[in-house]
This record gives structure tokens, sequence and C-alpha cells, in this order.
């Protein structure tokens, strides 16, 4: 009967970590569970909720914590599973918008933080917690920094891809919005990506933490604009820092569909993993997941501001 399981991703971040994190861990009454390959967290994770465990870190970025959830989902398993994140990626994006600074915090967190329930994204049958992104080419994955996806996350392929090529083709999509009051909105045209946010939002504060408790996706659609909006420092400008920009439509919902008006699939990302879809529903299931949360996290961010 295994309490609780570690899942270790031995090749994320500096990849220096893993003996450290295996002894802290089993000092901490972990199963230590090590990754060979891609989909193995996912398959670990399955397995330790299988086997009885009610907690399971992911150990690694957030691709890493991405498996782990899907694992846990696939298996039928989060409403029984604490799902808690020991930072070792690069960019360490869904641990800092749930309080977690540290390896040494981590398990803080985990023995003494707040339970908190957070909202899931679930993208057609697989699952997210960061963020969903369309338009991003394998390309601008390959040639993102190391640097860039700590200052940006996820957005950092974006702004790669903006940066490399010489010309962009945009995505010819159609794009129905849910509403809270139970009506669509439909967006039609021909956008350079499609943001949706569901532990971080795309605004002027980049790596800023969404509300994940309400139930709602933060959804940026970034259409064709000019190639001089495009470049360095006007794009981040452009994509961040202008909430009134004429390209950028904006929404909070709680479910979204993305066509493709094309027969190519379009790209995407969820948290930074990839999948290609011609339609691509995309819906909140609130408050599914239980995580072990810091002192840094607010569950309404915008509180009091």
């Amino acid at each position: 009967m295994a309490d609780r399981v570690l899942v270790l991703n031995p090749v994320s971040g500096n990849e220096n970590h893993t003996e450290w994190i295996s002894s802290r861990a089993r000092e901490h009454g972990f199963d230590v569970r090590t990754t060979d390959c891609a989909g193995d967290a996912r398959r670990l994770a399955r397995e330790g909720a299988a086997a009885s465990a009610d907690l399971v870190a992911a150990a690694g970025g957030d691709g890493t914590v991405n498996e782990v959830v899907n694992g846990l989902y696939a298996g039928d398993a989060l409403a029984e599973t604490t799902v808690a994140v020991v930072p070792a990626g690069t960019g360490n994006n869904f641990a800092a918008n749930v309080g977690v600074e540290s390896v040494d915090a981590a398990f803080e967190v985990i023995e003494n933080g707040e339970r908190r329930r957070i909202d899931l994204g679930i993208a057609t049958d697989r699952a997210f917690v960061n963020s969903c992104v369309g338009g991003i080419t394998a390309e601008a994955s390959t040639a993102t920094t190391p640097t860039g996806k700590r200052t940006f996350g996820v957005l950092a392929y974006a702004l790669q891809t903006l940066e490399t090529v010489t010309s962009f083709d945009p995505l010819p999509l159609a794009v129905t919005l849910e509403t809270t009051a139970g009506s669509d909105d439909r967006w039609t045209g021909e956008a350079m990506f499609v943001l949706v946010g569901n532990c971080r939002r795309f605004t002027s504060a980049r790596r800023a933490q969404a509300n994940v408790e309400d139930g709602l996706f933060e959804v940026t659609i970034v259409e064709e604009a000019p190639p001089t909006n495009l470049v360095g420092d006007a794009a981040l400008a452009w994509l961040f820092d202008d909430p009134d920009s004429s390209h950028v439509i904006r929404r909070r919902v709680p479910g979204l569909t993305v066509e493709t008006r094309h027969d190519d699939p379009v790209e995407y990302t969820l948290d930074g993993e990839p999948l290609e879809a011609g339609r691509l529903e995309l819906e909140t299931s609130a408050n599914i997941l239980e995580v072990a949360v810091g002192d840094g996290y607010r569950p309404n961010p915008d509180a009091g501001r």
C-alpha cells in the first residue's frame, strides 16, 4: 500500500536534482518512481493512485505536472488524490502560481501547507493546469531559451515565433465562446494565437496567476496585425501591455470551441505539451483538483486591488 508516491523526472531543469530530491522524498515517506521516457509520469501517477496513494507529487517542470495530473485524470483518481509539486524544471510556472518556490519549500508545503481545490482545464480528452495555447510551432519550441521560459512561461514560445519567422501565416479560425449567461459569443477571423489560461493569465503582469477557483478560463485571441507589432519589445508591449489593442480580444468564459477553417490541424500546447487538432473543445472542470499550496498562493489574486 503506497500512501505517498513521488514521480521524479531526472532530466528536467538542470538535471542535477535526482539524488537530492529522492533522498528528501524518502525522508518524507514517499515511494520514489523515476521516469525513463515521455509518458512515464502519466503512467506512474496512474499506477500510484491505483496502489492506493492518496498523495502524488510531481518532481519536475510544468510538463511533468501535466503528465501526473493527466495520469490521475485518466485513472479517475482526482477525487481521492492530492497533488503536490516539487519544482525541478526550467520555468516552474505552476509551482510559482500555487506558492511553491523551491524544493525545500515544496516539502514544507507537503507537510504543513493548505489544501485547495482548483479548476482543471479539459481539452477534449486531455487535462491541463496552466494553459492551452494554439498556433505555437514546433520550431519555436526548440528555439526557446531557458531564460525565456523562466520569464514568460509558455508565452516564450509565442514570442520566439514572432521574433524568428519572416512571415507568419495566420490561422483561419472560428472560436465559439460560452458565456456565464448561457449564450454563445462567436468570433471568426485570422488569428495568430489563441491563448487559454486556467492557472495563468495573459496580461501585462506576464507571469500573473489567474483566479483558478472561479470556473472560468482567461481567453486571449491575438488577431493578425501589422509586422511592426511583432518584433522584439513591440511584440511584448502589444501582447501584454495594451488592453485596448484592436487586434486583441479578451474574454473570461467557462468553455470554448476552436475550429480551423482549413484542412490542416492547428498546433497546440497544453502546459507546453504538444497536441494537434482540427477542432478542440475546452471546458473548465471547477474545483476538481486538490493541490497542496504555499503561503504565496492567492485564490483570488485580484482581491483588494
